[in-house]
């Protein structure tokens, strides 16, 4: 099984958008510091993911979601989240 995930920054309130096949792992790995990308931007907060079975289709889906797009479709699908949670979408990755 294969995870695209989003990850909110509690400090700077952008996002975070990855893949991986070992979802717990990796969300510890960002919580711990070893992600270079995440790790001046804790505390982080899983707030969506979804699974897939090819690695292709989560590699698109997870390219999808970063862009406008799929930001878009992130804001709509998370919105009661999002107005509780700051969240500034410019430079989100």
């Amino acid at each position: 099984m294969f995870y695209v995930y989003v990850l909110h920054s509690e400090k700077d309130g952008l996002l975070y958008t990855g893949f991986t096949d070992d979802l717990r792992n990796r969300i510890k790995k960002h919580e711990n510091g070893f992600v270079r990308s995440t790790k001046h931007r804790r505390p982080l907060k899983l707030i969506y993911y979804e699974a897939y079975l090819l690695e292709s289709d989560t590699k698109r889906r997870e390219k999808y979601l970063k862009g406008g797009n799929g930001k878009e479709s992130l804001k709509t699908q998370l919105k009661n989240y999002f107005n509780k949670n700051k969240w500034k979408s410019s430079s989100s990755s």
